[in-house]
This record gives C-alpha cells, sequence and structure tokens, in this order.
C-alpha cells in the first residue's frame, strides 16, 4: 500500500500530475499480473485524471484496468463517469448499469445514471432508475430529487413538488433539492410561492451562498430588482470585498446601468481571477456595453473569453457566451472546438437558451442542418408551452359586433431601434377608421423621442420596465386584443415567452427574428413573396403573406439628410472597394474566403470594415489573416471602427458583400439607400433570403445569386459595370421610392388590410 500512499500524499500537496506518473510507472512495472494493491492503484490513477479533465485518458486506463478487474464496481462506476464527460451517453449508461449489477448495495453508479438520464431529459427512464435508486437506498434525498427534475421535465409540476418536498424533508440540508424545489415555482412563474421556498430554504441553511444566490434570482425573475440590489448593497456594507455580493451586484443592475455593472463585475475577477463564471459573465457584460469607446470593451470581453476558455470546460450557457464573442473576433479555430451544431443547439433548446438559436442560424451549412435548427426551435418552445400549462390563462376569444379591430404590437425596441425603423409606417399610417393599436415595451430605458412619438400615435402604450412574463401576458390579455403581433422574439429585453400564453385569439411573428420562434401557440409569421420558403416544412407558424414586401424603408431610419458623395469611390480612389456592414455572428470562414475569392478576382481592390469591432486588435488581427491566408496581401483590408453613425461610410464602399446563410436585412437597406449596391446569396431558410426580398422588392433582384460561384461572379462583373454603379449611386434613392420596398404607406395599407382580412375571416 506503500505506492498508493505515496501517490495521495502528494496529490494533497497539490502535485497530482507527479501522483499520476508515479502510479502510472508502479503499474507498469508490475505488468500484467499487479499484486492486490493495483485494483486501488488503477482507481486513484482514474479518478485523478477525471478531476484534472483527461476523461479520454482516464477512460483508456479504465479500459486496461478491466481487463484484469472485470467486474470491478468502482473502476466500471468510474468508467461510466469518464463516457459520460466523452459525451458518449450510451456507453456510460452501460457502464453504470454494469457497476449497479455488479454490487447493488453500491448504489453511486445507478445515482450516476439517474443524473444521467435527467440531464438527457430522457424523463421516463430517469423516473425508472430513480425508483431503483430510492428502493436501493430509500434515505438518500437525491433519488427524490431526481424524481422531482424527471417529473418537471413532463410538466408535471405538482408531482415534481412532492419529491422536491421529500427531499428536503428526507435532508434538510441538502441544497440542491432546496434549489431545485425553488426553480421550479420560479419557473412556472409561481413568484410567490417560489419566494415562501427560499425564505423557507435560507432559514433552513441561512449561511448557504448557493441559497442566497437563489433568493436573488427569484427577486430578480419576479421582476423585483430593487429589492435584489438592496440586499446586495447590505451585503457589501458589512462586506465590501465579497466576490459573490459584487458578481451578484453586477448581475443584476447591469441591465439597466452597463457601466456600473461593469464596476462590480471587474472587482469580482479581481477578487477571485479563477472563476471562470464570473470572467464569462464579465466578458458577456462588456460585449454588450455602449458607453466609452465601445472597441475597447470588446476587446476586454474577448480577452476575458480567453481567460476563461484557460479556467477550464464551461457549462453549455457559457460556451453560448464564448462562441457569440470567439465568432465576433473572427477565432474559428476555437469556435469549432466548443460542440456540434446538433448538440450545442438542442442544448441550448432544452436549457432555454433561445436567444442562443439566433446566433446558432448563422452556423447552418447543410439542408439537414436547416431543418435540425427548425427542431431546436421546436424543442424550446414545446418546453415553454408546458409551463404556460402548469400556470395557464384563460383562452381568449375573438369579440364579435366591436366596429374597429384591437390590434396590438409587442417589442421593446419601439424606441431608437432598427425595429422602429421599419415598424414606423405602421404608426405613421394607421387606419384609424378600422383599427385600435396597442402597443407593449418591457424597454428597461427610459422612453426616448421615438418612443414618445409611437406613444402619441396609438391608442395604448404599456410600457413596464420589469414584468413577469405569464404577468406581461395578463396585461396583454387584459385589453381583449383582436390579434397580437410580437415583433422582437429573443432579443435583448424582449419577453417572446409571453406568446406561450396566448395574449390574444390570433397571434404572429414579424420583423425582430428572421426565423420561426418555436412556439405552435404563435399562429403566422409575416412573410413576402420572396421570404417565403420554398418548402413549407421550414416554418413552424403559418405564412402570414405580403402581397409585395414584407417591410418598407420608413423615415425614421432613412433619412433624406444622409449625403451621398456623387463620384463613386473606384473613380476617386482608383481601385474598387467591397465591403459589409454586417454584424460578425453572421460571419464564417466559409462567407471570408468567399470574400477573400472576390478580391482575387478583382486586382487591386480592397475590402472595408464598418463596424464597432474594427477597433478592436484581435478583430483586425483575425479578419486580416483570413484574407492573408487566402493570398490576399494585408494591406487591402481596411477597417472604420463606428456605431450609429455609419452611414457616411458607405460612400467608401462600392460594392457590398452580403453574408450567408444568414443574410444582411437592416444593412441591405442602409446600403442601397446609400447607393450601393449589394450581391447576395439566397439559401431555401427564412433567414437567407433576407436581403433577397429587400433587393427584389427595390428593382436590383438581379444581384441576388443562388450559387457560391454566382456570387463571385456577379460581384466581379458589378465590380467592371463601371457605368451601372455610377447610375445606381445616383439614382438609386429615387428607384427605391418607385417600388414596394421604398412605399411605406402602401406597406401599412397592404399590411392593415391584410389584418383585417384575417381578423374578418376568423370572427
Amino acid at each position: 500500500m506503500a505506492i498508493i500512499q505515496d501517490a495521495l500524499a502528494l496529490e494533497s500537496k497539490g502535485q497530482r500530475d507527479d501522483a499520476i506518473k508515479k502510479l502510472g510507472r508502479w503499474l507498469e512495472s508490475k505488468g500484467k499480473k499487479p499484486p492486490k494493491e493495483g485494483r486501488l492503484a488503477s482507481f486513484h490513477l482514474a479518478r485523478m485524471l477525471l478531476q484534472l479533465g483527461r476523461p479520454g485518458d482516464a477512460s483508456a486506463h479504465l479500459s486496461k484496468a478491466l481487463t484484469l478487474y472485470k467486474k470491478d464496481t468502482e473502476l466500471l462506476n468510474l468508467s461510466g463517469i469518464a463516457a459520460k464527460r466523452l459525451r458518449k451517453w450510451s456507453e456510460a449508461i452501460e457502464f453504470f448499469d454494469a457497476a449497479y449489477k455488479s454490487d447493488k448495495s453500491a448504489t453511486a453508479a445507478i445515482a450516476n445514471k439517474t443524473l444521467l438520464l435527467v440531464e438527457l431529459r430522457r424523463s421516463d427512464e430517469a423516473i425508472e432508475s430513480a425508483l431503483i435508486f430510492k428502493a436501493a437506498d430509500p434515505k438518500d434525498s437525491s433519488a427524490e430529487r431526481f424524481l422531482g427534475n424527471a417529473y418537471l421535465q413532463k410538466g408535471q409540476l405538482q408531482e415534481a413538488l412532492i419529491h422536491f418536498n421529500a427531499a428536503v424533508h428526507l435532508n434538510p440540508k441538502d441544497v440542491a433539492a432546496w434549489i431545485d424545489r425553488i426553480k421550479a415555482d420560479s419557473d412556472f412563474e409561481r413568484h410567490d410561492e417560489a419566494i415562501k421556498a427560499v425564505e423557507a430554504a435560507v432559514k433552513a441553511l441561512p449561511n448557504e451562498h448557493r441559497l442566497i444566490e437563489a433568493r436573488i434570482m427569484v427577486y430578480r425573475r419576479a421582476g423585483r430588482f430593487k429589492e435584489a440590489e438592496n440586499y446586495l448593497l447590505s451585503q457589501l456594507e458589512e462586506k465590501p470585498d465579497d466576490d459573490w455580493a459584487h458578481f451578484q451586484l453586477a448581475e443584476t443592475i447591469a441591465r439597466f446601468d452597463r457601466e456600473r455593472g461593469n464596476k462590480h463585475y471587474l472587482r469580482a475577477v479581481e477578487l477571485k481571477p479563477d472563476n471562470a463564471i464570473y470572467w464569462m459573465n464579465y466578458a458577456n457584460s462588456l460585449d454588450r456595453s455602449r458607453y466609452g469607446v465601445e472597441a475597447d470593451h470588446i476587446q476586454a470581453g474577448y480577452e476575458a473569453v480567453i481567460k476563461a476558455l484557460t479556467l477550464g470546460p464551461l457549462p453549455s450557457r457559457f460556451v453560448r457566451m464564448a462562441r457569440n464573442i470567439l465568432v465576433r473576433m473572427g477565432r474559428f479555430d476555437i469556435v469549432k472546438t466548443l460542440g456540434s451544431f446538433r448538440d450545442l443547439g438542442r442544448g441550448w433548446a432544452n436549457e432555454s437558451l433561445h436567444d442562443a438559436l439566433h446566433y446558432h442560424l448563422a452556423r447552418v451549412e447543410t439542408d439537414e442542418d436547416r431543418y435540425e435548427i427548425l427542431e431546436q426551435h421546436r424543442i424550446w418552445g414545446n418546453i415553454e408551452l408546458a409551463k404556460t400549462k402548469l400556470n395557464p390563462l384563460p383562452k381568449p376569444a375573438l369579440i364579435k359586433g366591436r366596429d374597429k379591430i384591437r390590434l396590438g404590437i409587442m417589442s421593446s425596441d419601439l424606441r431608437h431601434h432598427p425595429v422602429s425603423y421599419f415598424a414606423m409606417p405602421l404608426f405613421d399610417f394607421i387606419d384609424r377608421n378600422k383599427f385600435e393599436v396597442y402597443c407593449y415595451s418591457w424597454c428597461r430605458h427610459d422612453p426616448d423621442p421615438i418612443q414618445n412619438y409611437i406613444a402619441s400615435r396609438v391608442d395604448h402604450f404599456r410600457w413596464h420596465k420589469a414584468i413577469a412574463d405569464r404577468d406581461a401576458a395578463e396585461l396583454i390579455a387584459n385589453d381583449k386584443l383582436d390579434m397580437l403581433f410580437e415583433l422582437g422574439s429573443s432579443t435583448d429585453m424582449n419577453k417572446l415567452e409571453v406568446m406561450a400564453w396566448t395574449p390574444a385569439p390570433l397571434t404572429a411573428s414579424w420583423l425582430g427574428y428572421p426565423h420561426s420562434a418555436g412556439l405552435e401557440s404563435i399562429d403566422y409569421i409575416l412573410v413576402d413573396p420572396f421570404i417565403n420558403p420554398p418548402d413549407p416544412a421550414l416554418l413552424i407558424e403559418r405564412p402570414f403573406e405580403m402581397p409585395k414586401s414584407w417591410v418598407a424603408m420608413g423615415r425614421l431610419g432613412f433619412n433624406e439628410a444622409e449625403e451621398i458623395l456623387p463620384v463613386i469611390p473606384s473613380a476617386r480612389k482608383g481601385y474598387i472597394t467591397f465591403g459589409t456592414a454586417n454584424n460578425p455572428y453572421k460571419y464564417s470562414p466559409k462567407v471570408l474566403s468567399t470574400w477573400a475569392r472576390v478580391l482575387k478576382e478583382v486586382p487591386g481592390s480592397k475590402f472595408l470594415f464598418v463596424r464597432p469591432e474594427a477597433g478592436a486588435a484581435a478583430f483586425r488581427e483575425f479578419m486580416t489573416k483570413a484574407f492573408v491566408d487566402e493570398g490576399v496581401a494585408a494591406d487591402r483590408i481596411l477597417f472604420e471602427s463606428v456605431r450609429g453613425k455609419h452611414m457616411r461610410y458607405y460612400n467608401e464602399m462600392d460594392i457590398s458583400l452580403d453574408t450567408f446563410p444568414q443574410t444582411g436585412g437592416t444593412t441591405t437597406c442602409e446600403s442601397i439607400f446609400m447607393g450601393v449596391p449589394v450581391i447576395t446569396l439566397v439559401g431555401t431558410a427564412f433567414f437567407e433570403r433576407l436581403s433577397y426580398s429587400n433587393l427584389s422588392n427595390a428593382g436590383l433582384g438581379d444581384l441576388a445569386a443562388f450559387t457560391f460561384d454566382d456570387y463571385v461572379k456577379k460581384a466581379v462583373t458589378l465590380a467592371q459595370d463601371t457605368k451601372r454603379r455610377t447610375y445606381l449611386r445616383s439614382a438609386l434613392r429615387r428607384q427605391i421610392k418607385e417600388r414596394p420596398l421604398g412605399q411605406p404607406e402602401r406597406f401599412a395599407k397592404d399590411f392593415y388590410d391584410l389584418v383585417a382580412k384575417t381578423v374578418h375571416e376568423a370572427r
């Protein structure tokens, strides 16, 4: 036993690598017939490898060990843990089953199997396994907790609560059971019950930080942000260097005051620099920061992600944050190591991280991916619908006999925001003879002039900075609408989940999200003949098809005061400038290599990035590298770091190159409004057809390509056509006004006529 004692002594001193080497050399020296200590040495070696985050090495070692100790329970159980960490789910379950079969008095294996089934959302199997675990060890509260989670996945809240309560009764110090109990109520919008549960938990375990954190979470979920803030401030008065309190205060206030929130995030990582979760939330907040020099925040956010990744594997929700920021910087080499398209998307859907699916759209590559991401949205939607069934609202009905149709428009972006650029025609040209218009906003910022204008135009403007999802749905339902449009989906401050409660008899999505939201409770999605996918199976909702265009360029975002320089850039500079103002989350190695291919076909041409990220050193480095790797010299890549006042930089572009598969929407309209033609690649899904619609409805449909080769060819041909580019620079605004994209009043009439027709048919 001396060798094992020596190894454990090394481990206790923090020298785990040395301990592993010592055990490995000893086992190797003993050959195929080690002494009786060999089994224990193998166990500790595998355990240490797993603790170091080396499941592959642990699995290889355990495979050899099991040839000698075929039915050893502990080695089989460790093999299951290693397989689980390698995401080999079936293999892990087989090992756990074998371990439990070899010794039914050792319940660790059946517990591990049950937990894995819960995590995989295989709820029926999880219940069966948990019952076996419970019978084997009726005093272990974990079995009751696993049962609660499995029933929760099935949408059976009351049954779940019975088991969570049983878990905390068996073991009042089981923090995980208390947290699951609290989260169940909170997830199902039972905020009063959740607060009662958290207070009982804190009373039972007054010094348990995880429960205090749960209290803060419940306050925030209930919209009681000020109570959460005041509690945390009192904590910091007593302990000013409490990293947890700084972090939670940042989480509470950053959405309202980004600069103040970032100061507390920074203090948290200074106090606890080895906490990856602190670093990731700090990175996410920096990525959203608009005060001061934005590019500096972007760079700092990227560096925070790199730091977090050095601290070990991240939970999936933080993989989402990391992936988004890394894509923004062009670090596709790291992104590809984070997980597969299917596994990441389904993981996020099962965790109700709908906003992660938005950014996932740009990672679609194949037809299989297109249907897969639709299924991921549907998984998310079904989970949200299950929640509402446990705390439902009365189903609204259309009211017959009213003179006017009550139309609702829900968006937290009814302010100075691109959504309002395209929604504004509906407020400028309301058909007051037929409609009463209600607006709903959950924006956390104070009203700006645009919000005030919209509020002055509509019959009712309901604005609530902090309101729970179900409460928001009930607020809308009380207005007894005929039809409700949601415009924001899962983007910041919006409440897509409200639509799961069906707060109006007819519901539809439009504008804010380029894909089916995922909720089968939403009846329609607004499309036009160009955006409508050729395969109806690529939408969950029914198409609500406008006769011409799904948007129109209203006066708000497309101001004639934006000056177009009369001479095209190539005539002024002596070379063609391609460029983009599209968000980098839409970039991919294929996009960048295709853009580089265009530059190689047009000698002397350059590429201009007009983005806030352009001031960040990492963005400049990796964007340039992508072109250089394709044979394009670094001095042909140009950068302008700007947000908000970027329109004038279109005067420096000859041709915009669109992203794909997720194409531009607002950026395409801005580009052509400034006289800069756009080359786009058309795909089959909704999000691959936005620019196709915009260009077709502006008389530029010939600039839409349907293959990669045609995309490059059209870009090169247009670069060579100086006459056409010169004409478009001066005439495109006028041309747009003569087409559906530039006729906001016509668009508004078509919209209100279509709504009226739909409501009357439903009545």
